[in-house]
């Protein structure tokens, strides 16, 4: 019986520990599709629903810069109500921006930069946040 009640206390521990754990995630994207990013936002707002203490960032390089230019995006006004609401921050690198030509004004409101994608990246991860590769 002892331990069965050990046993049971181990996992309601385990349990309680699993729950605390922060959610936090950082999107790597590099793709140029509309229809991932429009699967982006759409796992953005699943996981702010189900958890909305969540931290989101989601990391563009290559050439994924469309989704957050003010000329080109297909998912302008969901990255506005997205950034408005705090769900999560969109950050641009500039290293990339430099390479494709695109200004920080080209960019849409409340969208950052960061000097180097793969490093912010690498950060993120250091700092506990899960890592997702956006792709097709």
């Amino acid at each position: 019986m002892k331990k069965v009640i050990a046993i049971l206390l181990c996992m309601a521990a385990i349990q309680l520990f699993a729950q605390n754990k922060p959610y936090n995630v950082v999107f790597d994207l590099t793709n140029s599709d509309t229809e991932v990013h429009a699967r982006v936002i759409r796992w953005i707002n699943l996981i702010t629903q189900a958890n909305p203490d969540a931290k989101i960032e989601v990391v563009f390089y290559g050439e994924s810069l469309n989704m957050v230019s003010r000329e080109k995006s297909s998912v302008t006004e969901d990255i506005q109500k997205i950034i408005a609401s705090g769900k999560a921050t969109f950050k641009v690198c500039e290293a990339a921006m430099k390479r494709q030509q695109v200004s920080k004004e080209n960019l849409l409101p409340g969208v950052q930069t960061v000097p180097d994608g793969i490093y912010e990246l690498v950060k993120k991860q250091a700092e506990g946040y899960g890592y997702i590769k956006v792709s097709n």
